[in-house]
């Protein structure tokens, strides 16, 4: 395939940026998004240019480090799907693509596609995190927790922390992943002792990094490549209150 891209590049968070055409022949449906842009920076060394730098790890969807918005969305045009596992079955011969880095206020762009997330690693270590004693593991039936129970938060335990739900949001708001993150915790019976505290340190320090409100438009639900469900946004709401409430 022959493709036309349309790419962001910026030197650095300070400096100007602006989208650099290019294009690209011999693309393989079957390669992935991130080999296509591979190809595309060993074009780019042969003719001795800057290379686009982008974000990556393990390339197997499970990270989260390599989301970039293509052609408006974050990921690109399939539900569920990391950047890295998008492949290029998905676009036709002679198609302009559009990729640029994910835009927040809390993500800066570091160069070209590459962001920086530590944002997301500050809520976490706001309260994510639990009281347990170490030693040997406790005795799995001493804890019982039904199998919904669980389920339900083994699936708000799946978010990678992307930044995808931002990026689609029109507040760029964090609430599906700081929701995300309070609900896994919350369900379970080892995250009891610091639940008031967790909810409210970690909902502050996403307001105090900038992140927007949730203005419940689901739009982080339907690009999150894990699916996490805005639930975990209504059981964050609900820890909150009842965290105030216990509070005063």
């Amino acid at each position: 395939m022959k493709l036309y891209l349309k790419i962001w590049r910026q030197f650095n968070s300070s400096s100007k940026g602006e989208m650099t055409d290019y294009e690209i022949d011999g693309v393989s449906e079957h390669m992935s998004f991130l080999e296509m842009l591979d190809l595309l920076n060993e074009s780019l060394v042969q003719k001795g240019e800057r290379v686009i730098e982008f974000d990556h790890d393990c390339r197997e969807g499970i990270c989260g480090q390599c989301g970039v918005m293509i052609n408006g969305r974050a990921h690109g045009p399939l539900k569920n799907t990391t950047t890295c596992q998008l492949h290029m079955r998905s676009f036709k011969d002679g198609d302009t693509i559009y990729i640029e880095p994910f835009r927040a206020k809390a993500f800066p762009v570091l160069r070209d596609l590459k962001i920086d997330r530590k944002a997301f690693d500050s809520i976490i270590a706001a309260g994510g995190f639990i009281g347990a004693a170490t030693g040997q593991a406790p005795e799995a039936n001493s804890i019982p927790i039904s199998y919904e129970t669980a389920e339900a938060s083994f699936d708000a335990a799946a978010c990678i922390g992307c930044g995808a739900c931002v990026a689609s949001c029109k507040n760029a708001s964090a609430a599906l992943f700081t929701g995300a993150k309070i609900t896994h915790l919350a369900l379970l019976p080892q995250g009891q002792i610091e639940a008031s505290k967790r909810v409210l340190t970690m909902v502050q320090q996403m307001d105090e990094l900038g992140f927007g409100n949730c203005s419940d438009t689901r739009a982080c639900e339907i690009e999150c490549p894990q699916g996490i469900s805005v639930l975990s946004i209504a059981k964050m709401n609900y820890e909150y209150s009842k965290a105030i409430l216990l509070r005063k």
